[in-house]
């Protein structure tokens, strides 16, 4: 099975650009750290408390902070107040439309930790409704299953194709640069 992403358009071929403005890249700046990815898995888990984010994925209570405040200003999270009886009004964090997006790369990060990693898989995903196991797949618009030799790299419509294109070695002889 191929693996690899075929380049297609103004991507190909792969030496004549560089991914200077790219999505991966960009969302890493904004979930790149294990601490912020625990926090994520913590909030899809229902956690919704400070003391509970810190506990529960197993980090200090300065980084817990720091990371949430991230997460709180890429939009991800946002906080809401809450009061249980007899107490002072308080913030809990809730996962945004934003932040709720992300879980199908959280659900691919254990589908894959669950089968490649020893000592993973304490848990797995399941429908609620019916009970059987959940994977994550590539699938196109028109609901076909896509592997990844069968991809193409093309430019966004109406977007460059994200990076700095550089001039081909014929393009370089010819003066057609």
């Amino acid at each position: 099975m191929e693996s690899t992403v075929r380049m297609t358009g103004a991507l190909d071929p792969r030496g004549g650009w560089r991914a200077e403005r790219c999505s991966i890249a960009a969302a890493l700046e904004v979930i790149g750290t294990r601490s912020s990815f625990l926090l994520l898995r913590e909030a899809f888990y229902g956690t919704r408390r400070f003391d509970d984010f810190a506990e529960r994925a197993g980090i200090s209570e300065p980084v817990t902070a720091a990371r949430l405040r991230e997460l709180l200003a890429h939009g991800l999270l946002a906080r809401e107040p809450y009061r249980e009886p007899g107490e002072r009004t308080r913030e809990r964090y809730r996962l945004t439309d934003k932040g709720v997006e992300l879980f199908p790369a959280l659900a691919a990060l254990l589908q894959w930790g669950e089968r490649w990693l020893e000592g993973g898989g304490g848990v797995e995903l399941r429908h609620h409704e019916c009970g059987e196991r959940v994977g994550v797949e590539l699938r196109c618009a028109a609901a076909h299953t896509v592997a990844p030799g069968e991809l193409a790299l093309a430019p966004r419509r109406g977007a460059r194709a994200g990076g700095t294109r550089h001039a081909t070695h014929d393009e370089k002889e010819t003066g057609n640069a």
